[in-house]
């Protein structure tokens, strides 16, 4: 195979007068003289010229919409205007051809709903191979953060036989004849002849493993897929999805805030940094989708406007009961505009959420200190002794986008929250010895990557910021 130049280094550091090789899919050919050819390492194009009267005819006419091509030429200051340069075709070698007639993509618009029916070929366009080259730079700026700062990344079972969130929403994993499963003395499935001996699951959090890893290393973080089998067919929720969660040593409540606010400015400035050109044809079509839409319907800023102004500017932080007691006190609830009743004692609602967030502080918001009626077990309980040290970082347009807290570190505390809830202690053993063993204040939070991508990315539907998305009934790719 020919050595050749991909077309982001040579638009990066363009030498006039050299010969180059670059290999890519047409976007474009345009009078038998222009292509446009891309080959996934930048947002942007090369035009390479073509002087059709030296080629044979047939063989351009193989030279179409997303066949694949080699281009031997040099490189010019361009003539026209729109580029920088363009390559002066000297040879062209199909690489593979393209029966446009049946090819699943057009050179249009295309919807994302039809995009995903199409996975294996929607990172072709523009919209999705921004996203998907972003989706990778947030990825490596998660490592790169915490590796800076001293972490260290554990790798936690994808197959656990612990619930953390106590949500019973699992895949199973079986190695048992579904068909004809044994059975023991009562007639129920005898897990103790499957693979692992007990009953098992797909993992829906690596955080109850992660605090050994902490407990031992200090600082240390996963990266890796979680799996909920709830049966929602949201925008923001998926079947299987990633999960960065940190856990520290020697951390409270309030140094965890500090942990999250840092850190997720630091994905976004990264992303800011390093992928501006794939950004701003993400924020030009946000522009021209909500072109046609009420001024109240839009968003207050375009995407880069957005990001800097995240980064820019403090969370807001407040507790729980200020958040309620502000949402009482607001025009919507005494207009009666809220379809729940915020009140305390309940979980915050998407549409509380976004009023804290986009019209009352109009930046992220840190809530903390909730009612321990509806939190896990494993967070640590305030000298109220009604709330717990949880907080959930809020972002315009998403939501949630992190959760976390102080873990409970008391023993005792620990083993009474655990019965209270009817958690079963004989499971989580070992996650109670942690406690008896040289036990320390540590504290960790989870940030579902997909919702952070969808933030950075402003993409409207968490199913476009995953490659192959895993949704109830759809399992295809």
């Amino acid at each position: 195979m020919s050595k050749h130049t991909e077309i982001s280094k040579l638009l990066a550091d363009p030498k006039i007068g050299e010969a180059y090789t670059v290999k890519g899919w047409v976007r474009a050919f345009r009078a038998n003289r222009f292509i446009s050819l891309n080959d996934g390492s930048t947002i942007n194009n090369l035009q390479a010229v073509v002087d059709f009267e030296n080629f044979d005819s047939e063989l351009l006419k193989r030279v179409s919409f997303h066949s694949c091509i080699q281009i031997n030429g040099q490189l010019i200051e361009s003539q026209g205007s729109g580029q920088a340069v363009e390559l002066v075709v000297e040879s062209i070698e199909i690489l593979g051809d393209n029966n446009a007639e049946e090819y699943g993509l057009q050179p249009k618009r295309q919807t994302m709903e039809y995009l995903r029916e199409k996975a294996h070929l929607r990172m072709r366009t523009n919209t999705l191979s921004a996203v998907f080259r972003i989706r990778h730079a947030i990825s490596f700026a998660v490592h790169k953060y915490f590796n800076d700062h001293g972490y260290y990344y554990l790798h936690t079972p994808i197959i656990t036989g612990s619930d953390a969130e106590g949500a019973g929403e699992m895949f199973q994993v079986t190695s048992l004849d579904v068909e004809n499963p044994p059975k023991d003395e009562n007639g129920k499935v005898d897990y103790k002849e499957d693979f692992f001996g007990k009953a098992t699951n797909l993992t829906v959090s690596g955080q109850l493993q992660g605090e050994i890893g902490a407990l031992a290393l200090g600082k240390i973080y996963t990266f890796g897929p979680t799996f909920r089998a709830e049966n929602s067919h949201t925008s923001r929720h998926l079947s299987e999805f990633w999960m960065i969660e940190p856990e520290v040593a020697f951390c409270d409540i309030h140094g965890n805030m500090d942990l999250a606010e840092d850190f997720s400015k630091y994905l976004i400035n990264y992303v800011l940094d390093n992928y501006p050109d794939d950004l701003a044809v993400l924020d030009k079509r946000i522009q021209e989708l909500e072109k046609n839409m009420k001024k109240e319907d839009r968003r207050p800023m375009g995407l880069v406007e957005t990001l800097k102004f995240v980064v820019e500017n403090n969370f807001e932080r407040i507790t729980y009961t200020e958040a309620i007691n502000i949402l009482r006190n607001s025009k919507p609830f005494k207009k009666g505009k809220f379809e729940f009743e915020p009140e305390w004692g309940k979980d915050l609602q998407a549409e509380h959420e976004r009023f804290l967030v986009e019209k009352k502080f109009k930046r992220p918001v840190i809530v903390r200190d909730y009612p321990k009626g509806f939190k896990a077990f494993y967070m640590r309980l305030n000298e109220d002794n009604e709330t717990v040290a949880a907080m959930d970082v809020l972002f315009p347009g998403i939501g949630e986008v992190i959760g976390g807290a102080q873990r409970e570190e008391r023993h005792d505390v620990l083993v009474g929250r655990m019965k209270a809830m009817d958690v079963h202690q004989e499971e989580l053993w070992w996650y109670l010895e942690l406690r008896k063993f040289g036990g320390c204040p540590h504290a960790g939070f989870g940030l579902g990557f997909e919702r952070m991508v969808l933030f950075i990315t402003g993409m409207e539907n968490i199913r476009d910021v995953i490659p192959f998305p895993r949704t109830p009934g759809k399992a295809e790719f």
